[in-house]
């Protein structure tokens, strides 16, 4: 079990997600009746390309990968969730299904909704309308960055990267995932994992037990990092101010 999926339920409520807390109280009586907190945890598979959707997420204190995958099986991280949004635009972006696989990439806790209620709160509410295009914006910002990145970028660069848009994300500085599995998440070797890892250990800006990350100095991880995780963060702090301070 991980450290994330210890963390009892009893501990999470809904404006641990930042898109709910940013709901006004009228919208909280509406929506948080239909919400029911669900585990997540590692590599459970939240959606499969073509998959037409029942519900949508709303991470607290796990990270979900969104992967493109391609037809011989291989697959790509094009963006990350965490508990600064939720999983399935779809539901309000007019396509039922979507090209994306959603994997759990950091184990915890989400409050599910049925899309029928997402969809009907999107048309009847002009605040949650804006506020859920806005976040869609900023998550396209992310995709497009995320392209930038992995073509021209350093393995090195590239984990940084990972690991910032990652702790912006989660509660604590500590992200439960293995190496093989961001190798598999950024699309490269495995080798090159190891010795960027190796790296930020020998730097002293992470610390790295058997399937755990810990940040210890985030100053230098962007220093360290390309010019894409400012890009992404700038964007996001300025079409979702209710994440200013996080």
């Amino acid at each position: 079990m991980t450290a994330m999926a210890r963390l009892a339920p009893v501990s999470q409520t809904p404006e641990q997600n930042h898109l709910l807390a940013a709901l006004r109280a009228a919208e909280r009586e509406r929506i948080f009746p239909h919400l029911h907190l669900v585990e997540m945890p590692l590599g459970k598979v939240v959606s499969e390309p073509g998959d037409v959707r029942q519900h949508a997420y709303f991470p607290t204190d796990c990270i979900v990968s969104l992967l493109y995958v391609l037809e011989d099986g291989a697959s790509t991280e094009i963006s990350i969730v965490g508990n600064e949004g939720l999983v399935g635009i779809t539901f309000f972006m007019g396509g039922d299904t979507t090209p994306r696989r959603a994997v759990v990439q950091s184990a915890g806790h989400a409050y599910r909704l049925s899309g029928q209620v997402l969809t009907e709160e999107f048309h009847r509410d002009g605040a949650i309308r804006l506020l859920l295009l806005r976040y869609t914006q900023a998550l396209i910002t992310q995709m497009a960055q995320t392209v930038v990145c992995n073509r021209h970028h350093s393995v090195d660069q590239q984990l940084c990267r990972w690991l910032l848009l990652a702790l912006d994300r989660l509660p604590s500085n500590e992200l439960t995932v293995t190496q093989e599995l961001i190798a598999h998440l950024l699309g490269v070797r495995r080798e090159g994992v190891t010795a960027a890892v190796g790296k930020l250990l020998r730097l002293g800006v992470i610390s790295h037990s058997r399937g755990h990350i810990t940040v210890l100095d985030r100053s230098a991880l962007e220093r360290l990092s390309c010019e894409c995780y400012a890009v992404v963060r700038r964007e996001t702090d300025r079409l979702l101010p209710y994440l200013h301070g996080h």
